[in-house]
C-alpha cells in the first residue's frame, strides 16, 4: 500500500490499516472466507448495522445524528467507527447494506480514507449486502422503481470499488413480508441468495419443527428454472443478536469481563452461548449457523462491539480444548452462504411468497399496504415522470440538460424516488415529519426534471415555448389554461405503443376549438367543475369548468394540441339530478354500460358490450372500526397492523339513498355520488375506453368519535369464487390467493379480515370459470375477497393509537388545514371473459403506472434552431412495440451510451397471444439516435450478462442447470414470457428536426 505523501493528514483508520501488512487474507469474493472447522458447529458471527433510510428521523436527521432526542443515531459516525476498528484488527468483518449513505459519506472522504475502505473491500472484510440506494419494501414497491433503486447501489457501488464491492447476497432483513416477483428481480440481478428477518410467526414456527428455516424459492412459474431460482434462509433472530449479547451503547446487556475481577463472567457468557448456538442447530440443517451481531444503528462505538466479540470468539474457541464442538468466527452472509452450498444438499422449494406477515396473533402487518395513501401515489407519480424525464434525456442527448431554461438534471429525482421505495418510505410507516421530508426530497426531484424536460421538448420539437407545468392538475388547478385564450398543450407518451388519453383541463370559457398536430379538428368539451373539486381546491385555483378532449400521442414521442377559446360563457350550468323514482339511471359508450340502482344511487351492473357479459356488481363505501385493543389481544391499529373491532364494516352512508347527479356529453358520461361530507365518487365512462373509471375523494377522515377509521370501497358480485382471489405481485406477476390459507402451513386464523389482506400494487381480481372482474389499483392499497364474489380495497386510513412497533405515534395525517387528510384517486373497472381478461389488465396496468404527461405553452414560441420549423408531433421509435413488449428502462449511461430495458409483460399460459414469444430489432427501433452496438449486461446493468455466474442451488425436486448465454444478435432479440433483457447501446445522435423521429 502506497503510504501517503509526507505531510498530509493520516486518519486514524488509515494510520491503522498501515500496520497490518501481510497478515490480511487475500482477495475478495468467497476465497476470501475465512477457514471453518469440519466437524464442528461453526457459529458465523455477521457483524452489521441496519440503518433505516428515513423512519424516526429524516435521511439528514440520521446521517448526521441530529435529533438525537427522538432516536440515537449518526450513520457518518458509524462509518468512521466501523472502518477504524476494521483496520485495528485483520481478523474483524463487517457487513453494510444502505447505499444512500455509503454513497454520501464517501463523497465526503479523502483520498486516503477512501484507499483504505478500498483494500478493506478487496480483502472482503468489508462486505456490501443488498447494494441498494435502500433496503427496499416488498409490498407497495412497483418493480420497476425497486427495480432500479437496486441498479443505482449497484452501479455506485461497482465504479466505487470494482468487482469486489458487487454484493453477492440481497439482505431484505427488515421488511414486513416477502414478494416473489423481487426474489426473481434479486436472482436475475445475479444474487446467489437472499437473507430475510421477518416471516409470519406460525410459518417461522413450522420451519424451524421441519428444520426448513433454508430454501430455494422458485420465484416465477414463466422463466426456466434456475434464472429465478433463489436461496433464501430466514434468520433466527430477526436481525438482531441473541439474547444477552448486544454489546452497542444502545443496549443493556453486560461485557464480556476476563479480567481478574470480582465481574468477571466468561464462564457465565460461553456457557449461555453454547446453549444459544446448539438450540439454533436443532432447527437449521448442516453444521453452520449465522447469528446477526447488530441492529438498527448500532457500531457508532463500535470498539464496544468489536471487543466484546473478540473475547467470545476467543473464550468459545478456548473450550474445544475441554471437548466442545463449537467453533466461533467473524463471517459475513456470502461466507456463510458458500459453507451451505458447499454442503451440497437438495433444498425444499418455495413457490408462493411471504404475505401477509404477522408476528404473533391478531397482530398482521397488513395495515402498511394502504397507510399515507397519498404519498404513496406522490410515489407512483414520481416514479412515473423519472421514466419520462430519462426517457428524454437518452431521446433529445446532451442538450437535455444544456438548454435554454438552464440545467437539467435527472439525478436528484432519481435518488429520491430510490429513497422513497425503503420500507419505511412507500409503507407509510414513518413519522410524519419525516414522511414531510420524503416529499420535498420527490418535489426538488420534479423542479429538477422539468427544466430537463422543457430543455428536451425545445430541442426536438424545435420550438423555445416557455412550457409551463401544472401540477396540480387532479384537484383542476392551472393558471395558465384558466386564465389564456390560447395555448398549446404537449402530450408526451412514455409507452412503446401509441395511445389515447383522456386529456382534462380546468378552464373559465364555454367553448374551446381544440387542434391536433396535422390541424385537424379534435372533439371537445367543457363540464362543470364538481362542487367536490371547487372545495378540495380551496382558493388555489378558480376555474368553473374543465375542458375535456382525446389526445393520441404516437409511442415514445409527443402530439401537441393547439387549444383556442370560442367564447367565454359560463359553464357552471344547474347539474342534472336523478328522481329517486326515475328509471333505472345508466351511462355508455361504445364498449361498456354501466347501470346503478334508481332507488339508492349505487352502482348495480357492469356490462361489456363487446363480449356481451353482463355482471350484477354492486360497490359502496364502509369503514372499519380500528381496534384499540381488546381482552383477546392489547393489539392497536396502527401504521404497520390492520386489526378492525369487528369483521362487519359499517356503511359510509348512514341514508340508503346515495344522491347522485349526471353527466353526459359526446365524450364522457359520469355518474356523481356523494356517500357523506367526506366521500364521494364520480363513476365515469370515457368515449373509446373499454373500463369504468371510479374516481373516489375521501377524507378528511373523522374521527371525533374515539374511533379510528380505515375506509374501504367494495365490490359484490354474483360470481362463485370458491375462496380464491387473485392479486399482483409488485405490479407484475399474479398469484392465486385463498381465504384463510396458507400454501406452506396450517393456518390458525386469528383476524378473519386483516389475516386475508394482501398488497395490491397494480390489481386484484375475481373470478369464476367464465367472468373475470378486475380492478386496477393508482396507487398500491391493500385488498381482499373477504366473502366470496367481493372484492375490496383499503382506499384511506386515520387512526388513533399507535400500534406499538417503534414509530411512536398515532397515523393521524393532518393534512395541509391541520383537519385531516382528503385523499383522491382513482381505480379502473374491467369486466371480461376470463379468456381475454390478461390481455387487457396487462396493457392496462402499464397505463397507469407509465401515464402519458402533458406539458403546457402558451404557443407561438420562437424556433429553436434558426431556419428549421417546429415539430407538432414526434416519435423516438421507428416503429411501435409489439403490444407484449414493454420498453422498462430508456436512460442515458456513460458518453455516448443509453441504457435499455425490454421486458416481456405476460406470464406464460397467461393469454393466447400475449404469452408467444416476441422478437424486437434494437438497430432498427429508434429513429432519435442510431444504435451502433449493444452489449447485454445483467439485470442490474453492474456486469455483462455473460459475465454472471451464480452458484447452482439443488431443490428437492431435482436439479436444474443454467443455460448458457448466447451470443446477442440485437437484430433478433427474442423475449420470453416474463423475461427481462438489458442492454447498453452504443448510439449515435442525428441532427434533431432534420426528419428523425417526426411524424
Amino acid at each position: 500500500m502506497t503510504t501517503p505523501a509526507s505531510g498530509m493528514a493520516v486518519p486514524g483508520a488509515v494510520a491503522l490499516l498501515l500496520l497490518l501488512g501481510a497478515a490480511t487474507a487475500a482477495g475478495c469474493g468467497y476465497q476470501s472466507c475465512p477457514p471453518t472447522r469440519p466437524g464442528l458447529l461453526n457459529v458465523h458471527l455477521v457483524a452489521h448495522t441496519h440503518d433505516d433510510v428515513g423512519w424516526l428521523k429524516t435521511v439528514e436527521q440520521y446521517y448526521y445524528g441530529a435529533r438525537n432526542e427522538v432516536q440515537h443515531a449518526g450513520v457518518r459516525y458509524i462509518l468512521d467507527a466501523v472502518v477504524a476498528q476494521l483496520a485495528a484488527e485483520p481478523s474483524r468483518r463487517f457487513v453494510y447494506a444502505e447505499v444512500a449513505f455509503l454513497a454520501r459519506w464517501w463523497r465526503q472522504q479523502d483520498e486516503a480514507t477512501r484507499r483504505t475502505v478500498r483494500q478493506l473491500v478487496e480483502q472482503g472484510r468489508l462486505e456490501f449486502v443488498g447494494g441498494g440506494w435502500c433496503m427496499s419494501d416488498e409490498a407497495a414497491a412497483h418493480y420497476g422503481p425497486a427495480l432500479e433503486q437496486l441498479a443505482l447501489g449497484r452501479r455506485f457501488l461497482r465504479r466505487a470499488f470494482g468487482a469486489c464491492g458487487a454484493p453477492r447476497v440481497a439482505w431484505q432483513i427488515d421488511p414486513f413480508g416477502h414478494s416473489r416477483q423481487l426474489a426473481a428481480i434479486f436472482a436475475q440481478m445475479g444474487y446467489d441468495g437472499l437473507f430475510v428477518g421477518r416471516v409470519d410467526h406460525q410459518d417461522k414456527a413450522a420451519r424451524e419443527e421441519r428444520r426448513e428455516m433454508e430454501m430455494l424459492w422458485r420465484a416465477s412459474g414463466s422463466l426456466q428454472p434456475p434464472a429465478a431460482d433463489l436461496f433464501t434462509g430466514v434468520l433466527p433472530n430477526v436481525y438482531n443478536p441473541p439474547a444477552g449479547f448486544c454489546w452497542d451503547q444502545l443496549c443493556t446487556d453486560p461485557p464480556v469481563v476476563d479480567e481478574e475481577s470480582e465481574e468477571n463472567n466468561v464462564d457465565s457468557v460461553v456457557s449461555a452461548f453454547l446453549q444459544i448456538a446448539t438450540t439454533q442447530a436443532e432447527r437449521y440443517r448442516t453444521n453452520h449457523i449465522i447469528m446477526t451481531m447488530g441492529s438498527d444503528f448500532h457500531y457508532e462505538n463500535a470498539n464496544l462491539w468489536f471487543k466484546n466479540m473478540d473475547k467470545l470468539i476467543a473464550h468459545v474457541n478456548a473450550r474445544q480444548a475441554n471437548g466442545s464442538r463449537v467453533h466461533v468466527l467473524y463471517s459475513t452472509p456470502s461466507c456463510y452462504l458458500w459453507e451451505l452450498h458447499q454442503a451440497n444438499l437438495s433444498w425444499s422449494l418455495k413457490t408462493d411468497d411471504f404475505f401477509p406477515y404477522a408476528d404473533g396473533p391478531h397482530q398482521f402487518w397488513t395495515g402498511y399496504f394502504t397507510s399515507r395513501p397519498a404519498f404513496k401515489r406522490y410515489e407512483r407519480l414520481s416514479s412515473n415522470f423519472l421514466q419520462i424525464c430519462s426517457q428524454l434525456e437518452a431521446v433529445a442527448g446532451p442538450a437535455a440538460r444544456e438548454g435554454p431554461y438552464g440545467r437539467g438534471n435527472s439525478s436528484v429525482l432519481r435518488e429520491a424516488v430510490a429513497v422513497a421505495q425503503h420500507h419505511d418510505a412507500v409503507t407509510g410507516t414513518e413519522k410524519q415529519h419525516v414522511a414531510d421530508d420524503y416529499a420535498r426530497q420527490l418535489a426538488a426531484g420534479w423542479e429538477r426534471c422539468q427544466l430537463l424536460v422543457a430543455n428536451a421538448l425545445a430541442s426536438l420539437s424545435g420550438s423555445k415555448e416557455n412550457f409551463v407545468f401544472c401540477n396540480a392538475l387532479n384537484v383542476s388547478v392551472c393558471p395558465l389554461t384558466e386564465a389564456a385564450a390560447r395555448f398549446s398543450v404537449i402530450v408526451y407518451n412514455p409507452l412503446g405503443r401509441r395511445l389515447s388519453w383522456p386529456v382534462r383541463l380546468p378552464v373559465n370559457g364555454a367553448s374551446y376549438a381544440v387542434t391536433d398536430p396535422q390541424g385537424q379538428p379534435v372533439p371537445s368539451e367543457v363540464v362543470p367543475v364538481s362542487n367536490v373539486t371547487r372545495w378540495l381546491r380551496g382558493r388555489a385555483g378558480g376555474a368553473a369548468g374543465e375542458l375535456l378532449f382525446q389526445a393520441s400521442a404516437p409511442a415514445l414521442g409527443f402530439s401537441t394540441f393547439r387549444v383556442s377559446r370560442l367564447s367565454r360563457g359560463d359553464p357552471r350550468a344547474p347539474p342534472t339530478q336523478t328522481p329517486a323514482s326515475s328509471q333505472p339511471l345508466e351511462i355508455q359508450n361504445e364498449h361498456v354500460r354501466v347501470l346503478f340502482d334508481p332507488l339508492t344511487g349505487h352502482l348495480s351492473e357492469i356490462q361489456n358490450l363487446d363480449q356481451s357479459i353482463s355482471l350484477p356488481v354492486f360497490q359502496s363505501f364502509y369503514w372499519y372500526n380500528s381496534s384499540v385493543g381488546n381482552d383477546e389481544s392489547s393489539q392497536a391499529s396502527g401504521a404497520y397492523i390492520f386489526r378492525p373491532n369487528s369483521s362487519e364494516p359499517i356503511p359510509v352512508s348512514s341514508s340508503k339513498r346515495v344522491p347522485t347527479y349526471l353527466v353526459k356529453n359526446a365524450l364522457v358520461q359520469e355518474v356523481h355520488q356523494n356517500f357523506s361530507s367526506w366521500c364521494s365518487q364520480v363513476v365515469r365512462l370515457h368515449a373509446g375506453q373499454p373500463y369504468v373509471e371510479l374516481e373516489w375523494t375521501v377524507g378528511p377522515i373523522p374521527v371525533a368519535d374515539g374511533w379510528g377509521k380505515e375506509i374501504i370501497s367494495r365490490f359484490e358480485t354474483t360470481l362463485r369464487t370458491d375462496a380464491h382471489f387473485y392479486t399482483d405481485s409488485n405490479g407484475r406477476q399474479i398469484l392465486e390467493r385463498r381465504r384463510d390459507y396458507r400454501p406452506t402451513w396450517n393456518l390458525n386464523q386469528t383476524e378473519p379480515v386483516a389475516g386475508n389482506y394482501y398488497p395490491v400494487t397494480s390489481r386484484i381480481f375475481i373470478r369464476d370459470q367464465k367472468v373475470q372482474l378486475t380492478v386496477l389499483t393508482d396507487r398500491a392499497q391493500g385488498g381482499s375477497s373477504i366473502f366470496d364474489g367481493s372484492l375490496e380495497l383499503m382506499v384511506h386510513r386515520r387512526l388513533l393509537y399507535d400500534d406499538n412497533r417503534g414509530v411512536g405515534e398515532p397515523l393521524v395525517e393532518p393534512g395541509a388545514d391541520k383537519q385531516g387528510l382528503v385523499v383522491r384517486g382513482r381505480h379502473l373497472v374491467l369486466l371480461e371473459t376470463v379468456e381475454s381478461a390478461a390481455e387487457r389488465h396487462r396493457l392496462l396496468a402499464q397505463e397507469l403506472v407509465m401515464a402519458p404527461y402533458a406539458v403546457l405553452a402558451p404557443g407561438e414560441g420562437p424556433s429553436y434552431r434558426r431556419g428549421q420549423p417546429g415539430l407538432r408531433q414526434f416519435s423516438a421509435l421507428r416503429r411501435e412495440l409489439p403490444p407484449n413488449v414493454h420498453l422498462l428502462t430508456l436512460m442515458p449511461w456513460d458518453a455516448g451510451t443509453v441504457l435499455l430495458r425490454l421486458e416481456h409483460q405476460f406470464e406464460r399460459g397467461e393469454s393466447a397471444n400475449g404469452s408467444q414469444p416476441v422478437t424486437v430489432d434494437l438497430l432498427n427501433l429508434f429513429s432519435a439516435f442510431t444504435v451502433a452496438s449493444v452489449q447485454e449486461m445483467s439485470l442490474g446493468a453492474d456486469l455483462p450478462l455473460d459475465a454472471v455466474s451464480r452458484l447452482v442451488w439443488t431443490p428437492a425436486t431435482g436439479p436444474a442447470q443454467p443455460r448458457p448465454v448466447p451470443k446477442v444478435d440485437p437484430r433478433q432479440v427474442t423475449l420470453q414470457p416474463m423475461q427481462i433483457r438489458t442492454f447498453v447501446a452504443t448510439v449515435q445522435y442525428g441532427v434533431p428536426g432534420a426528419g428523425q423521429g417526426g411524424l
